[in-house]
């Protein structure tokens, strides 16, 4: 049997978006929004990242991180910090370049 699919507004930095999900999601979808919206909030805080596609991007990293780490842990690996620290700020300074130069 089939749940019904029904649309939830969610807000991410003031935008709203309506976003397909069975009502049984609904809270799940409700936390991940609120979860990702507190990142991109905080790396636009920062100052660092200009451009709502390019917080996206570092959030969508970060995120995927944290994921990542704890996949790992759960599975008894070691997981690198600083690998993956590395990683995320050579990111950091390629979509800053990226924006300096769109900017010229």
């Amino acid at each position: 049997m089939s749940q019904d699919v029904s649309t939830l507004d969610v807000f991410i930095l003031d935008k709203a978006y309506k976003i397909a999900c069975p009502p049984s999601e609904q809270d799940n979808l409700r936390r991940a929004a609120n979860y990702l919206d507190r990142k991109m909030r905080e790396i636009r805080g920062s100052g660092k990242i200009m451009g709502l596609d390019r917080i996206a991007v570092i959030a969508a990293l970060n995120i995927s991180h944290e994921l990542l780490a704890l996949r790992q842990q759960s599975q008894g690996e070691n997981v690198s910090s600083a690998d993956i620290a590395t990683l995320l700020k050579r990111m950091e300074n390629a979509l800053a370049e990226t924006a300096e130069t769109n900017l010229v």
